[in-house]
């Protein structure tokens, strides 16, 4: 096949442009800040607890319960909707459904304030089910577009301009919330500019992917087929891409290692801001550090995402995917013993580096890894519930390890065991990927 032409590629990556602002205020930095400041009373254990119709929660462990509920909604929705989106001919009704729907949530976060903490949540779940269901559809887009040898270079211009945009948002939000004065905002009230910059991500998103849905193609006509029971059709398809996996060993232990280290990486992004607003950060007078450190993030990413895509060429996916997770294994020790500010910047960096990378990697390897197939749509919604499981059991973990011990440190350890799993089950891919193209080359 032949790389759409650029018109189309950029059009696709906007949508990373888009959502991007989304994952950065709302997932990793303002939102769990915002939230932790108004649902913290001191800085004892007993001061971090919450009501949430009428039961306590630790505050941040009640976030990941509810991302975690958010996740799994995915998981077992995504098969439903790709069938549904494969029936209907049109993957782009779902893709705009689902992006007007998580940003809609954000502008309602606006309303967000101390007293009402169980709205805010609930904007909070529809925002993440609006941006992640989206993203099943999006992925499914790139074999669609971009030949084989050009999925890496497309799949990393994606996050790139993702990282970029989100900087962009995230500076303009960041003004706002230490200078409301310069935009007319009433100083006294301490909410105002998180409360604005919500207002932002979600008109930001909205408007930017408008771009995307203009030129974006309609499905192929080959993945426009006749379905008899629409609702139960996505999980045959999973089944059939199980059963396929069964003669592609090198896919499939590429999954099974993709899942272990998931738990990891994305527990990591979704829980990092939380983490550093009460260990490290606790005092409000701190906050603009704490974001000044997660836009470090992302531009350390960007250059990340870029540096691994070139090192594959040189060494090839696997290794570049083994060489990031043991750098994951040594984020997770250096996490557990963190404890100032500028030790914090250091991990911070580190983070960033293999953040983006191991993404982008990640989602190209496995389209590498497919066979000649018109259905990517199936394949691509089994890595995404692939994905969405391991999320689940990554972040409920952590939600609980912090309940049961009263510390999110011990919560890092988990993560650690998970990218150690990753990491040997990554070796065992590679030994049977080299076997297998040692065959097809003989």
């Amino acid at each position: 096949m032949q790389t759409a032409p650029k018109k189309v590629i950029n059009g696709w990556a906007m949508y990373d442009w888009a959502n991007s602002a989304y994952n950065l205020v709302i997932t990793s930095t303002i939102f769990p800040a915002y939230y932790v400041g108004i649902t913290s009373k001191g800085n004892n254990p007993d001061d971090h607890y919450v009501e949430f119709f009428g039961r306590k929660f630790i505050n941040t462990a009640l976030m990941d319960y509810a991302l975690s509920v958010v996740f799994l909604i995915v998981a077992f929705s995504s098969p439903i909707l790709s069938s549904i989106a494969d029936y209907r001919q049109n993957k782009k009704v779902y893709l705009r459904w689902f992006c007007f729907m998580g940003s809609a949530a954000c502008l309602a976060l606006f309303f967000f304030t101390p007293d009402r903490i169980e709205y805010g949540i609930i904007m909070f779940s529809i925002a993440a089910l609006g941006y992640w269901a989206s993203l099943v559809f999006y992925n499914s887009y790139l074999p669609d577009i971009a030949a084989p040898e050009d999925q890496d270079r497309v799949s990393a211009k994606g996050f790139a301009l993702g990282y970029i945009g989100s900087v962009l948002l995230q500076i303009i939000c960041f003004v706002i919330i230490l200078k409301p004065a310069l935009f007319g905002l009433d100083e006294s009230d301490k909410t105002i500019g998180a409360r604005l910059s919500f207002l932002l991500v979600g008109i930001w998103w909205f408007g930017f992917a408008q771009l995307t849905l203009r030129v974006l193609p309609l499905s192929s006509k080959a993945e426009r087929k006749a379905r008899t029971n629409v609702l139960t059709n996505g999980f045959k398809e999973l089944k059939l891409v199980w059963q396929q996996l069964k003669s592609m060993p090198a896919t499939r232990r590429f999954l099974f290692s993709f899942f272990l280290y998931s738990m990891g990486v994305q527990t990591v992004m979704l829980v990092a801001a939380g983490f550093a607003k009460k260990e490290i950060f606790p005092d409000p007078e701190d906050e603009p550090k704490l974001l000044v450190t997660i836009i470090l993030i992302q531009l350390v990413a960007v250059i990340g995402a870029l540096v691994l895509s070139r090192l594959s060429r040189l060494i090839g996916n696997i290794w570049v995917l083994i060489l990031s997770v043991t750098l994951w294994i040594g984020i997770c020790i250096a996490g557990y013993y963190v404890k100032n500010q500028f030790q914090f910047y250091l991990l911070a960096c580190a983070v960033g580096l293999v953040m983006g990378g191991i993404q982008s990697m990640s989602r190209s390897t496995y389209s590498k890894l497919l066979p000649e197939t018109k259905d990517t749509t199936s394949f691509f919604s089994f890595y995404d519930v692939t994905e969405k499981i391991a999320i689940v059991i990554g972040i409920f973990t952590f939600g609980l390890l912090e309940e049961l011990t009263g510390s999110m440190r011990n919560s890092i350890i988990a993560l650690g065991t998970f990218f150690i799993l990753g990491l040997v089950a990554l070796f065992y891919t590679k030994k049977v990927y080299d076997k297998q193209h040692a065959t097809v080359h003989h």
